[in-house]
């Protein structure tokens, strides 16, 4: 039988987890220094908490798990697929981090202090169609807070993703929308309640082209003139202040488009001040299809890169709602781990030296000069440097050759003439200089 794996699913192989664990690490320690504290939620959801909150193409997208036992007795095959599925799949894997914490917060409430802010790298899994930059089996890199209207709260999710693509050295372009500016414009054309297939459908602007969002447009129920009203919208130029200003004229009778840039001007005054590095832009045709955000929405992509959206996220005002917790507002943001792999994979930005798991290696001459290797050895490791003692005393070119093809800086050589002296010879591999060093002196040799 040939080995194979799910495609969409990926193994991964030491030099890869080594670079994947940087990207971790680095989102991760920005997390930490924004006081953000680290939860984890089951792979499995009840399918109940997942359905219904990503949208029709979204819902789509779960996998969702067959019951166990005898989960076919007494279905009637011959319904529909809709009223099948919950009667033999009551579990899915999760779609995303966000709802799982929706349902956390709640479920957790007396347990936890508001505003709570939380940060979660786990897999999500979304039967997608397998491409270059998108997997069925995923990381996510999330962080939320949950309890706050304020908007200093999205500023520090502005400069939490400044911060981490500066650590990373990958110039970044932000995308800044608002929910209720959409909202705004879907009543501007008279197609407010239309306004999830408005976004489900310029979400996919970057993807598909104007032509063929029009034409989706067209097929969700908007006339020739509604669509052709969005278009100057769409086409606003200027700075973020300008776009603002020609909106509030748009909406002067429009109470929710005008909170909506109430809060976008806000929100770009803060970060005016913030003094930021990446590029940040008010993108008017940015939507983000997930249904349950309602305010401020962001999406970051790579320059210089052709591959989708690296981070994104936006405000929730009530997805704890669903779950009985109602008025209960959220933000937060998604670091997608895998994308900025790849991202940093064709920039090479990685570090040379992710892929050395082994700092020194000890030869195995034989039992006593094994012992002997091994106390050295014993005393590297309690002082933080990785280090190996190679398990047979094979021939000398094998275990040589062996550290070589593992990247290892140095060798360490511990024959007769070092224990009788209480020494070790050290071979750095690179240079190929050799020295001879009391045992206890290893690690200053080492550590250069």
């Amino acid at each position: 039988m040939k080995c194979s794996i799910p495609k969409g699913t990926r193994d991964f192989l030491p030099v890869e987890m080594a670079r994947r664990n940087y990207i971790f690490d680095t989102i991760r320690d920005v997390f930490k220094v924004f006081a953000f504290e680290p939860i984890e939620t089951p792979s499995l959801e009840n399918l109940s908490t997942l359905m219904g909150k990503y949208g029709e193409e979204g819902d789509k997208l779960l996998f969702k798990v067959l019951n166990s036992g005898d989960f076919m007795k007494d279905v009637d095959f011959s319904q529909d697929y809709h009223k099948v599925a919950p009667r033999i799949c009551e579990r899915g894997l999760r779609y995303d981090l966000t709802v799982p914490f929706a349902r956390f917060v709640v479920q957790h409430r007396d347990e936890l202090v508001l505003p709570f802010r939380r940060y979660q790298l786990q897999p999500v899994w979304r039967a997608d169609r397998p491409q270059k930059g998108r997997y069925r089996e995923f990381y996510q890199c999330d962080a939320d807070m949950i309890g706050s209207d304020s908007l200093l709260n999205e500023l520090e999710l502005v400069q939490m993703i400044d911060l981490v693509f500066r650590r990373l050295d990958v110039s970044v372009t932000l995308k800044i929308n608002n929910r209720k500016i959409l909202a705004g414009i879907a009543e501007l054309v008279g197609a407010p309640d239309l306004l999830v297939d408005i976004t489900v459908a310029i979400d996919k602007l970057d993807k598909i082209g104007l032509e063929n969002v029009q034409k989706e447009l067209s097929e969700r129920g908007l006339t020739e003139a509604q669509i052709a009203a969005l278009n100057p919208v769409f086409e606003l130029k200027g700075t973020a202040s300008e776009k603002l200003d020609s909106l509030d004229n748009l909406f002067s009778a429009i109470e929710i488009g005008k909170k909506g840039v109430a809060e976008m001007r806000e929100l770009f005054g803060y970060i005016s001040h913030a003094e930021t590095s990446c590029n940040v832009e008010l993108d008017l045709t940015l939507a983000r299809g997930l249904n349950y955000y309602t305010g401020a929405i962001f999406e970051v992509k790579a320059n210089n890169v052709s591959i989708g959206s690296i981070c994104g996220g936006g405000r929730y005002d009530n997805l704890t709602g669903i779950f009985g917790m109602p008025n209960v507002s959220g933000v937060g943001i998604s670091f997608g781990a895998d994308r900025i792999y790849d991202v940093l994979t064709e920039l090479e930005k990685f570090p040379d030296n992710l892929s050395q798991s082994t700092r020194v290696l000890f030869i195995n001459f034989g039992a006593a000069e094994q012992a002997y290797a091994m106390r050295c050895a014993s005393a590297l490791r309690q002082q933080g440097i990785s280090t190996m003692v190679y398990p047979d005393s094979a021939k000398m070119k094998k275990q040589m050759d062996y550290a070589n093809r593992k990247n290892i800086p140095f060798v360490a050589f511990t024959g007769e003439a070092e224990m009788a002296a209480g020494t070790v010879t050290i071979k750095n591999m690179q240079s190929g200089e050799q020295q001879t060093v009391a045992a206890t002196e290893i690690s200053n040799v080492v550590r250069q």
